[in-house]
Parts: C-alpha cells; structure tokens; sequence
C-alpha cells in the first residue's frame, strides 16, 4: 500500500480509508467545531462588527479556507477563525487599547501577509524551533484562561469588583443559571465522547432561554446576511499608521504557534507524518492557513486558522483532504441558517468558551516542572494572559522572563534567536510605556 502521505488528491482508498469514512469523518469534524458560527459574531459583535455581516464571513471563510486546505495539501485539516485570537481581537486589541476594528482587520491581514512570507521563504522553522516547548504550552494554556474569564463574565459566574478587582456574580439570574447549566451539558457529553458535545449544549441554552424571553427566533432558513458592512474595510494604512506592530507580531505568533501544533498532532495521529518525523506537504499547508489569515480580514473576520477539532474526523478515520472537502461544504450551507445561528445569545455560548478554556489549560501538563528556567517563564505568560487581558503583553513579559532567567541560571546558551529577539522588542515597548 503506497505511504498515506504519497496517496493522490481524494484517493480513499490509497490513503487506508474509504468514500463512505471520509464523509462521516468531514460530518464528524463539522459538529465539533460549528460553534464558531454562533461564538464568533458574538465576540467580533463586541467589538462593534456587525453581527450578520460577522456570521457570513465566519461561514465563508472557514469554507474557502479547509476547501483550500483540501485542495492544494490533501489533509483530511479544517479551518475557521481561532478562538482566542478573536477575543483578542475583540477585547484586547479593540475594546482594550481603543483600535478601531477595521485597523484591527488590518493588522490581521498584515499578519496573515507576513505568514505567507515566511512560509514561501521557510523562515517559520527557524521561529518555531527558536521557541522553547515551555513557552509555546505556555501561550497556549494562557489564551485558555483569557478565554475562561470572557466566558464566566458573559456567564455572569464573575462580575468586576472595585476592591478585589473580580468577585462571584449573583446566581438569582435565569441567564447565569442556563449558562451553568449548559456548561454541565457541554461537561458531561463531552465525557460521553459525543462529538458535538458543544454544539448541543448551546443549542440547549439558547432553547431552554426561549421561555424566559431571553432567546428569540425569527426563523429558521434564510438567505445569507449582507457581507457589505465587512467586506474589504480592512484599514490596512491605519495599522501601519498606529504603529501596531506588537498587535501584528501576535497574530502572527499564535497563528504559527497554533498551526504547527495543530498540524504536528494531527498529522501524527493520522499516520499522515513521515518517519523522520516531518510533515508531508507542509509548505501547501502553511499556504493554506496563511491565505485563510488573509481571506478572513477581507470578508470581516479575525484570523483564520487550522483547528485542532480536525483530531475528531481523523479519529473517526478521515486520511485525505476530502475529509475537509466535506466540512467546508457543510460551512457554506450553515449561511443559509443564519436566522438560528444570529438568534443564540452570548450567555448560550458563553459555557462553550469556559469548555474550551478547560481544554486549553491541558498544555501545562506537558511543561517541564522539574526544571525553574522553564516553567516559571511559562507560567509568567499563563497568569499574565487574562490578568492583563493582553496575549501579546504576556508573551512579552514571558519571554523576558525566560532571558533573565536562563542568563541567571547560567544558561544563555540555551535561547533562541527568535526568543532573544522578541523579548528585546517587547523589553523596548514596556520601557516606552
């Protein structure tokens, strides 16, 4: 039987599975992470992105994007706007530092640019094996808790205080109840191993809402929301005019991070990985997600990336890029049901944020505990992600950390070049202010 990685273009058979596989596989893949349809124009909504208009660029591109995906690396990967970055997006670089959305779609279609570039020129390994494990698990459990405090505020468990900063909102609320409630469902289907476990816990509040008039449904199918109020009010000019470089150089960082760790385990989960431990078709891959970066900030959407919700169609035996060709379908059909996916409240996905933050919080596991020069970097990062509510200001304060540290311990040898570089620039932006 030829390698999987050598099977031709939507070749089954070659790759270990079959047609009928493939499909469920892409259907498998689809439920765990249609969420994002409703989650997303949520969050990009706080940020003033008009709700419809959000909802269509969600669905477009993360169709356009896993069809890319499909085509041009035959990965049974799918892709869609990246949790974490949007709430960055939203509430950090938005919200936060007072940056219009349209330069903040700007700054991500820099990103997504500046992706393609290094994938075209293979400067992303340099990157990515300059960065020590503990701080790229670090970033990844910190983006977790920023998405775990969003979650539990718009859940109404946290409320702001102005003596402890947070404190335990009022559980009198129907709207907190139902979202505690949907975040046992989303818990114990998750437990079951139902694979749309998320998805039907926030259908489940938002119905359970309808009673109390908290969830209003106009309809079920409907054309697709005008893209107008989005599409290509990018402000490219504007994010080099403010100066938001650090803004940039974050989506860039957790777009690369997220991707390599995205396609490591689940290439290696599918037998899809080379014995010598590289990825098959990685430059095709890489253009693909960093065109879904750049389609993304055209439609309206924060940064399109590969989700590692793919592992569910792959171990439900999805080998090539049909898998993907099959979830993207589905996405493109999900615009025409934006009247149920608009008329889900925040506190219906809000327990769906709280879940993923649980999930994400499971890379700290793998952070070498026995050794200070790494851990304590990482968790500098993982503390200082929600309680700054700034990714990029705890990637700096952690890399500055981790050059401190290994120079104190007498090991200097041991950062990268990318590490170095970081740090000095964030070193740099904290010294003027």
């Amino acid at each position: 039987m030829p390698h999987p990685a050598r099977a031709s273009l939507f070749d089954p058979r070659a790759a270990g599975s079959s047609l009928r596989t493939e499909i469920l596989a892409g259907l498998t893949t689809y439920l765990t992470m249609a969420y994002i349809v409703a989650v997303n124009p949520n969050i990009l909504a706080a940020a003033g992105i008009d709700h419809g208009a959000a909802f269509t660029a969600t669905c477009i591109a993360a169709a356009l994007a896993t069809l890319a995906m499909a085509l041009f690396a035959n990965y049974p990967l799918a892709l869609a706007p990246g949790m974490g970055l949007n709430a960055y997006f939203a509430y950090s670089v938005v919200l936060g530092m007072k940056i219009p959305w349209q330069v903040a779609l700007g700054a991500v279609f820099l990103s997504g640019l500046l992706f393609l570039a290094i994938s075209l020129f293979r400067i992303r390994e340099w990157i990515i094996n300059s960065i020590p494990l503990s701080l790229k698990l670090g970033i990844g459990a910190g983006i977790g808790l920023f998405l775990g405090l969003i979650g539990l505020e718009d859940m109404g468990v946290v409320v702001r205080s102005p003596a402890t900063l947070v404190t335990l909102g009022h559980f009198d609320k129907p709207a907190t109840i139902l979202s505690c409630l949907g975040f046992l469902l989303i818990a114990g289907l998750a437990a079951r191993g139902v694979r749309a476990a998320i998805l039907i816990g926030i259908l489940a509040v938002a119905a359970l809402g309808i009673p109390f008039g908290l969830t209003q449904f106009h309809g079920l199918v409907s054309a697709p929301p005008s893209l107008a109020p989005t599409f290509l009010k990018m402000d490219v000019a504007g994010a080099l005019r403010l100066g938001v470089g650090s803004v940039i150089f974050t989506f860039f960082l957790v777009d690369v991070l997220d991707n390599a760790g995205t396609l490591i385990a689940t290439t290696h989960r599918a037998g899809l990985m080379a014995k010598d431990g590289t990825v098959p078709r990685l430059r095709e891959a890489l253009l693909a997600d960093s065109g879904g970066a750049i389609l993304g900030a055209v439609l309206g959407t924060s940064t399109t990336t590969s989700y590692i919700e793919s592992a569910a169609g792959i171990e439900a035996g999805g080998r090539t890029g049909l898998t993907a060709l099959v979830v993207a379908v589905l996405f493109a059909l999900t615009l025409f049901f934006a009247p149920l996916a608009m008329a889900i409240p925040a506190f219906a996905t809000a327990p769906a944020l709280v879940f993923v933050a649980c999930l994400m919080a499971r890379a700290l596991r793998d952070i070498a505990w026995d050794d200070t020069t790494e851990y304590l970097p990482a968790v500098v990062i993982t503390l200082a992600t929600p309680f700054t509510f700034s990714i990029a200001t705890a990637i700096g304060l952690g890399f500055i950390v981790h050059c401190a540290v290994k120079l104190l311990a007498g090991r200097g040898r041991e950062i990268g070049g990318a590490v170095w570089l970081i740090a000095a620039a964030s070193a740099i932006r904290f010294a003027m202010g």
